[in-house]
């Protein structure tokens, strides 16, 4: 039974993702830690995983609607962003996995509350215009971004794309769909340092009891993110964006008033 859930846990969050253009991941590490009652570093380490799945997967049914030239075209900006978000995954475990665990679930509320402003705010940042910087200023700018883009990742289990999107429509001026496409190219080399991190610290082993748990939610995500590509023609996606930033503003002060209540209570 508890599998069962996860496939639909992973379903739902997936067409969440899907409808926005975002692997779910943000809305994933709520229900790991409020409904499933994971430690937080341990549900971020789950996270990454199924996000590392979901991504790999997205990237792969993307390239059939962005051309795949278009995206090796782009590569310096990918390559530009990702030299930060490698180092700052680096950093972000080593952080992680130094503070106590009151202290990363307060980051990690901070972190979800700001991710619920991107999405409330996503009319404005996705058409705002892209600034008249010199070029090697860009990629300096997208490098510094690129490592608060991986500190984020590694320490809260997503992808990243609700940053790294809007960096690259604003820094380089490319269009939404092919900026996404260009995220998940990203996304996936430091979701994989992340883990490869975590695994250094030893904070892997406790996951091997939740294999089955684990490719339950990730197979959920991915049929979740198919069923959500399909249904955005039919949303108003402003509004949508609004209503699930308010969604991920209320887990965040659920997750916090439930530590909280824990933390009392022991």
């Amino acid at each position: 039974m508890k599998n069962v859930r996860a496939f639909c846990w992973g379903a739902v969050i997936g067409v969440l993702g899907g409808l926005i253009g975002l692997g779910g991941a943000e809305f994933r590490l709520p229900v790991l830690v409020g409904f499933y009652q994971f430690r937080t570093l341990q549900a971020i380490v789950i996270n990454l995983i199924v996000s590392l799945v979901t991504v790999i997967f997205s990237f792969i049914f993307r390239v059939g609607l962005v051309n795949l030239d278009r995206i090796t075209l782009h590569a310096p900006i990918v390559f530009d962003i990702l030299a930060g978000s490698l180092l700052g995954s680096y950093i972000g475990v080593r952080f992680a996995t130094k503070i106590n665990e009151y202290t990363l679930t307060r980051i990690v509320v901070i972190f979800l509350a700001i991710l619920s402003i991107v999405l409330i705010g996503h009319d404005f940042i996705f058409h705002a215009q892209s600034f008249a910087f010199p070029v090697l200023l860009k990629f300096v700018l997208g490098a510094l971004a690129g490592i608060l883009i991986g500190v984020f990742s590694s320490m809260l289990g997503v992808a990243g794309g609700e940053l790294i999107i809007p960096t690259i429509i604003i820094l380089f001026a490319v269009d939404i769909k092919l900026a996404g496409s260009l995220s998940l190219a990203i996304s996936i080399p430091t979701i994989i340092m992340g883990l490869v991190k975590y695994g250094s610290q030893r904070q892997l082993s406790g996951i091997r009891q939740q294999v089955g748990f684990i490719l339950w939610m990730s197979a959920g995500s991915i049929l979740g993110a198919l069923i959500g590509s399909y249904l955005l023609g039919y949303v108003r996606v402003s509004f949508l964006q609004m209503l699930l930033g308010l969604i991920l503003l209320v887990s965040a002060v659920k997750l916090w008033r439930t530590h909280s209540k824990s933390l009392i209570s022991n």
